[in-house]
């Protein structure tokens, strides 16, 4: 992946990265004739990314959504987080998926609190020293203006006072809470955080609890 602070896009461009039109997908029985099976979910915020919770009072799980049988996430998004997640029903895929060393890049738009300077952007994007480490190089831009996105349940709390921004943060790895520690690093707290691209796969018109099942043979090695 090339480094490099990135002048952002016109607003007009601000429309989610579109993969391959398919139709949007609801819950229902799905057969692929055998074929591995990759669903692309848009996961609402504060739902987590299995299907059971034991705690009390339980949360929101994948369970609500109707999802083909056997399917489990390749990777997670956290509760408080909302956007693309892959699921499949296969393990070498999955492996293949989420293993950094296969660099799939994973792409989030960020809601900051603060009026990012060059320097901030800068310091995501060659690499910050979280306590698990230093994180590998991004790809970070500053939005000229908010992405066209659904509103989030429950809003986010804006303070008035202090202005707020939006990043698009591409990164390779796949670390706990990785982005939110990358824009606290460098004092520019997460509000809102939305994944919409993994590699080659896209939200695109998926809204919030919908999927669509994609041909599991476009997973490709990373060149």
């Amino acid at each position: 992946m090339e480094c490099g602070v990135r002048t952002a896009a016109p607003c007009a461009d601000r429309d989610f990265p579109r993969a391959a039109d398919c139709p949007i997908m609801l819950p229902s029985a799905i057969c692929l004739d055998g074929l591995l099976m990759l669903v692309l979910l848009n996961k609402p915020y504060g739902v987590l990314s299995q299907f059971s919770d034991r705690s009390t009072p339980p949360k929101r799980t994948l369970a609500e959504f109707g999802l083909p049988p056997q399917v489990y996430a390749a990777g997670r998004l956290d509760h408080d987080s909302e956007g693309l997640l892959l699921l499949t029903d296969d393990g070498p895929l999955a492996h293949r998926l989420t293993d950094p060393r296969h660099k799939q890049p994973k792409t989030y738009w960020v809601q900051v609190e603060g009026d990012p300077d060059t320097s901030q952007l800068q310091a995501l994007c060659d690499g910050v020293l979280l306590n698990d480490g230093p994180t590998r190089p991004a790809n970070v831009r500053r939005l000229e203006c908010a992405p066209t996105l659904w509103p989030r349940d429950p809003p986010v709390r804006v303070r008035k006072t202090v202005p707020d921004a939006w990043l698009e943060v591409q990164i390779t790895e796949g670390r706990n809470r990785q982005v939110r520690r990358m824009t606290a690093s460098v004092g520019l707290p997460t509000l809102r955080l939305v994944r919409v691209a993994i590699g080659a796969w896209s939200l695109a018109s998926l809204q919030p609890g919908q999927w669509r099942v994609d041909d599991a043979r476009a997973v490709r090695p990373a060149r």
